[in-house]
């Protein structure tokens, strides 16, 4: 059973300069100790891009970027956070009562939502408070999970503080449906990566249930990260659960044309599953029903046999119900095919043919342009870094993460590791002073890393 908890490890932390200056910074604020650090990782999502929450399998590794936070629980409820960086105002509220106000995703209402599914998953009466002074390396709204690792560490720091144990496949459930308390509506990725994460391999992440293989990436290449520094807030906008709404329309509509129970239907793998058919029998069944003319929210309805009221009540999420025409073809054509994608990437990996490279570099490239031309959540700095990757070197290069924004992930041969990172930097960061100013944190090679850990001084 312990194997299956998040590692708790004991330290010295002379040897962990990191874990010592958080420390000084600790007692500096607080006035007091803290009596535990936990640690969970950023991540990169190598292929599979938005399909998590259509219930398909996703293929990301953890990254050493991580959010850090040094804790110490308190005999009163009183919650106080604050961060190492200025940037991030200082924050303080009762354990009893929990608000998180999704009309502002600031930095602390994805700390509470950690916090309260603790709370609720063991209905906990006089939860404890804490002392939390939190540091991060993850560059924020970059497509590399720091909001969600943020949630995750301070759902295990609440786990820690009230004495509570969790396997980490069900910490990682749980954070998922706690991140929705801030309005986004995600499918699971993030969180399941930044528990089951091991160092040395990347995973395939598979829902209902959850479960992650290890995947041995090739030898002699190497995953560069690269930072477009457009920021991309998925709770601030609603471009993200649009998606979301609209793979969840593309399923009812799929499953009323074939005759099934659509009220039943939220998730284009639970059609999949009930149809009984290939994943390259679902495009096909995708251009029998679907025309690629955006669909209005009447004809859902009429489709559907329901109100225009009744479907924006029902089905679409709160900050969705605005929203007037609906792409479900591309949207469905996409999901399908990048499922697909993610599989053959992992054969791939598993067989290693002599091409494996090649074909793992193709299946990013195609992977981009379906997020691109399909789902349509790239950006005019993405499609260019992506560009310029492939033009000095990468095998494969794709954005990575939610996308309008955020990073690209591009697979290198290690003999040009050097020359690719000079003239990406020389390309595209060296003439804009606010790429330059985000200085270390936009460029760089990354090797699969560990998940999230609890951290006890010795």
């Amino acid at each position: 059973m312990a194997a299956d908890l998040p590692p708790t490890l004991s330290i010295q932390l002379v040897e962990e300069p990191r874990l010592l200056k958080l420390k000084k910074m600790f007692i500096s604020k607080f006035q007091s100790t803290p009596k535990f650090y936990a640690r969970a990782p950023g991540r990169v999502n190598l292929i599979g891009e938005h399909i998590d929450y259509c219930g398909y399998a996703v293929l990301p590794m953890a990254i050493e970027q991580d959010i850090l936070i040094a804790a110490e629980p308190l005999n009163t409820p009183a919650i106080h956070l604050a961060n190492t960086n200025p940037l991030y105002s200082d924050f303080t509220t009762n354990a009893n009562n929990i608000q998180i106000n999704q009309t502002e995703p600031l930095w602390h209402n994805y700390f509470l939502c950690g916090v309260k599914g603790i709370e609720d998953h063991f209905s906990l009466d006089s939860p404890s408070g804490m002392n939390c002074l939190v540091e991060g390396t993850i560059p924020p709204s970059s497509g590399l999970s720091s909001s969600s690792a943020l949630v995750c560490c301070a759902g295990l720091v609440t786990l820690m503080a009230n004495g509570k144990t969790l396997p980490k496949v069900e910490l990682a459930e749980l954070c998922s449906k706690s991140e929705r308390y801030i309005g986004t509506e995600g499918g699971g990725m993030d969180q399941s990566i930044c528990f089951l994460a091991e160092k040395g391999t990347a995973k395939l992440i598979q829902f209902n249930p959850l479960r992650a293989t290890d995947v041995r990436l090739p030898e002699g290449v190497a995953f560069l990260i690269a930072n477009s520094c457009v920021e991309m807030n998925k709770a601030a906008t609603s471009h993200f659960n649009i998606r979301v709404m609209e793979c969840r329309l593309a399923a009812k509509l799929l499953a009323k044309s074939r005759g099934l129970d659509w009220k039943a239907m939220a998730k284009l793998q639970e059609v999949q599953v009930k149809l009984k058919l290939s994943l390259e029998e679902m495009l096909a069944v995708v251009e029998e029903v679907f025309h690629p003319e955006p669909y209005s929210i009447e004809e859902i309805g009429k489709n559907l046999g329901i109100s225009s009221k009744e479907l924006r009540t029902q089905i679409l999420s709160q900050n969705t119900q605005d929203v007037t025409t609906f792409k479900l073809y591309q949207r469905a054509k996409h999901v399908y095919s990048e499922a697909a994608r993610v599989l053959e990437f992992k054969k791939i990996c598993t067989e290693a043919p002599e091409d494996a490279v090649q074909l793992l570099g193709d299946l990013m490239n195609q992977s981009h342009a379906s997020c691109k031309d399909l789902y349509e959540c790239s950006c005019p700095e993405l499609n260019q870094l992506v560009d310029i990757c492939l033009q000095f070197g990468a095998i494969g290069s794709r954005l990575t993460g939610a996308g309008w924004g955020g990073c690209t992930v591009s697979m290198v041969p290690v003999e040009k590791l050097e020359s690719f990172l000079a003239h990406v930097k020389e390309a595209y960061y060296k003439n804009n002073n606010q790429r330059l100013a985000l200085g270390g944190n936009s460029l760089f090679a990354t090797n699969p890393g560990g998940g999230a850990t609890i951290f006890l001084e010795s």
